[in-house]
């Protein structure tokens, strides 16, 4: 997909933590440069991996405006906006917006289970006119967390109602099947569609697709932005397989935990294992075997993080 707003490779950024769990905005604003600098093209914040829903409202502001006040650029970033509260949905959107981000990442209303069609319909429809444009929005599938998808009926009925509104989706049910269908249905539109899995990075940009926002990019972009970059032949082949690989060796363990003990030894930085409860930090031979699957990918070192931390 050529024009797409954050075509390429997004890492789902973690959120660093101080030892009392607020948040570390100098570690988080240097990973976030390191990203940007090593395959990435833009950075999803305060979603699913950076633990957002385990973050106030005010701290969740404070992220936002830390980062970009430590040079992150607001226009490289999609803000997880999505609550439960349609008024936190929408004061968030707004926040994001007059930030300078072109676009956030909007989960649907998780708390209630089994809302139909309508009243998604109704919910997002609200956020549109009450937020009163200037932002792209994109919505969030990941059914297995949040028990509430997105149809393409509901997706084309969005379109329908808000042109030029709703302009993607991340889809992080890993369903490539789902993902395939809604490129067929609304790429045509402009509508981009982002896979939460490394490993349909190629196939979905070969398809119409407009790229990845993924958990696993914090570890592996160095590899995404080749494959984003070169598209097709030997090297896309072999950065792909260490995409596939990567994501295997995130998910040998409980993927958040995992990716910061990742991150942690790379750097040499312990606090990257600081995690908000319920999540917590990989203890012992957990650890160890979570980074010695890292290492058999051929991953580790990762490329430029040990300079990236020791300045």
């Amino acid at each position: 997909m050529k024009n797409a707003l954050y075509g390429g490779v997004n890492a789902a950024v973690l959120t660093a933590m101080h030892a009392d769990l607020s948040p570390n905005l100098d570690a988080m604003a240097a990973h976030a440069h390191w990203l940007l600098a090593n395959g990435c093209n833009g950075l999803g914040v305060m979603g699913t991996t950076g633990e957002a829903n385990n973050f106030g409202l005010h701290e969740r502001k404070a992220i936002l405006e830390g980062l970009i006040a430590r040079g992150v650029p607001a226009a490289r970033m999609m803000p997880g906006t999505g609550c439960a509260s349609l008024a936190d949905t929408v004061e968030l959107t707004k926040h994001a917006r007059d930030a300078g981000c072109p676009g956030v990442l909007l989960l649907p209303p998780f708390y209630y289970k089994a809302p139909s069609d309508d009243g998604l319909f109704a919910y997002f429809d609200e956020v549109v006119k009450r937020v009163g444009g200037g932002v792209a929005l994109y919505l969030y599938h990941f059914p297995q967390q949040s028990a509430v998808p997105f149809t393409l009926s509901l997706i084309e009925r969005l379109l329908d109602a808000h042109p030029g509104v709703f302009k993607g989706v991340k889809d992080s049910s890993g369903d490539y099947a789902n993902m395939k269908a809604m490129i067929d249905a609304f790429a045509p539109r402009g509508f981009e569609v982002y896979s939460g899995s490394d490993e349909f990075l190629q196939r979905i940009l070969a398809e119409g697709g407009a790229g990845c926002i993924t958990a696993a990019s914090n570890a592996n972009s160095h590899w995404g932005g080749i494959v984003y970059r070169e598209r097709t032949g030997p090297a896309a082949d072999a950065a792909q397989v260490m995409l596939s690989a990567t994501r295997k060796a995130a998910t040998s363990a409980p993927l958040i935990p995992c990716l910061r003990e990742v991150i942690a030894r790379s750097t040499g930085d312990m606090a990257w294992r600081n995690i908000r409860p319920p999540h917590l930090p990989l203890a012992g031979a957990v650890a160890d075997a979570a980074w010695a699957t890292w290492v058999a990918t051929g991953a580790i070192p990762l490329p430029g993080m040990l300079k990236q931390a020791a300045e």
